[in-house]
């Protein structure tokens, strides 16, 4: 039997571009192309047609392919910490089609790339616009490895200087001490206590990086700036102050910042250490607000993960463990989990993790709404069925997440990529299935 032309996806629930609440729509695949070809709105009728495979999905959610627009895989280098092949597998599973952190054959996901700007590499950037790298990252602070120095203010002025009038945005690590590229290490506490981790990056270092950032920002206007990983509150009115100054500023938080907040950490678990670090309650909330009123742009990941030797499980050494939450497939269920205790809608949800992702990272041609044109990038989701966060249900490499035992709600069923089953949670996973991502 010859393979289907076209792929129609119907369901009473799809999320499309611009709507408040999910509608019934029938989608139209080019199976070939992988790209949509056409959304009939407000029906799931679809007649029979010869060379057209028709899935009927009834009242289950068809969402847009999740963009993260923030993912660490460390191959080649530290394949050991992530990889291509767990880490996209991972993503695919929660969702997750499109990851900005290639290897044509391992991955299950498309994945485009950031580069990294350090002290004088600025002549090096251009070249790597050409050559399609989306934007460059760049650290306030020690990042924890030696290849990745941090840059000071006379290093940043170089690379906005080299930048303007590109194509391309600088990403920052905000957080700056008042001694440049140093972290206080001076501080006498108890290192498997939370709150002397927490005491050691305390708010005025975003507050600090941020201000800097801004001003910068009104000498070469024309470059966006963007804030990985904002953690704390007090540095939104900063932000709010620039952007109505009409500067280029975005701002992303992670799924951690919005899901934890101290209280919730037990002394001795290093498992919760990343860099900002998680904050008290009323700073978690203040940043909800922030991204619902639009101060924050979007949510991603951060999944930032280490052999399990790094994070020091044993002496449970906050101060010394390795920082970073590893959260890749988790993130879809964890905004879900915690936006519906605030009255957020799905709608809102795969704005905040899909179209706006996808436009920060260059992509929103062809990622990030179910949209005619678009590649063909769906999620068929469950959203009433629930499940516990354990070692089993995690598909990255080295399974330690500060999310572990956590009951989550929302379920992806099944994840399509260009119009190609990549993830059956139905089934069997990713029995019978390969990797079908690309490089952008």
């Amino acid at each position: 039997m010859a393979s289907p032309k076209f792929l129609k996806i119907s369901s009473q629930n799809v999320v499309l571009p611009d709507i408040e609440t999910p509608q019934a729509a029938v989608i139209t695949v080019d199976v070939d192309a992988g790209k949509i070809v056409d959304v009939e709105r407000g029906t799931t009728t679809h007649s029979p047609q010869d060379n057209t495979q028709v899935i009927d999905v009834g009242t289950k959610f068809v969402l847009p392919g999740v963009v993260d627009a923030h993912v660490h895989l460390n191959e080649p280098g530290r394949t050991d910490w992530e990889g291509f092949w767990t880490g996209t597998r991972a993503a695919i599973s929660g969702g997750v089609t499109t990851v900005k952190a290639s290897a044509e054959g391992q991955c299950w996901a498309d994945v485009a790339f950031w580069g990294g700007a350090i002290p004088g590499n600025q002549k090096d950037l251009k070249p790597l616009i050409a050559a399609g790298v989306k934007g460059f990252k760049c650290f306030l602070i020690e990042s924890g490895v030696d290849e990745f120095p941090c840059v000071d203010e006379h290093d940043l002025r170089n690379h906005l200087e080299e930048l303007q009038g590109e194509p391309t945005v600088l990403l920052f690590h905000a957080e700056l001490e008042d001694s440049p590229c140093s972290t206080n290490k001076t501080l006498p506490l108890n290192p498997t206590h939370y709150e002397a981790f927490l005491a050691s990056r305390p708010d005025t270092l975003e507050a600090n990086a941020i201000s800097l950032i801004t001003r910068l920002q009104e000498e070469y206007p024309s470059l966006r700036c963007h804030i990985v990983h904002l953690s704390s509150s007090s540095a939104l009115p900063i932000i709010r102050a620039a952007k109505s100054r009409g500067l280029k500023l975005t701002v992303e938080t992670c799924f951690h910042y919005l899901c934890l907040s101290t209280g919730m950490i037990p002394n001795g678990r290093p498992e919760f250490k990343c860099c900002p670090p998680i904050r008290d309650e009323s700073n978690r909330e203040l940043l909800w607000q922030a991204l619902v009123d639009g101060t924050i742009d979007f949510v991603v990941s951060d999944h930032s993960p280490c052999v399990t030797a790094l994070k020091k499980l044993d002496e449970g050494d906050v101060m010394g463990a390795w920082g970073g939450i590893s959260s890749l497939g988790l993130g879809l269920s964890l905004l879900w989990t915690e936006g519906k205790k605030r009255g957020i809608t799905i709608n809102q949800i795969m704005s905040w993790v899909s179209q706006r992702t996808a436009e920060h990272s260059g992509l929103s041609d062809t990622k990030g709404s179910i949209t005619v044109g678009h590649d063909a990038d769906f999620v068929i989701w469950d959203p009433e069925a629930e499940f516990k966060v354990s070692t089993k249900s995690l598909y990255f490499k080295n399974k330690l997440s500060a999310f572990e035992g956590m009951t989550l709600h929302g379920v992806v069923l099944k994840t399509f990529l260009r119009g190609s089953l990549v993830y059956d949670g139905v089934k069997n996973g990713f029995d019978s299935l390969g990797p079908r991502g690309k490089l952008l």
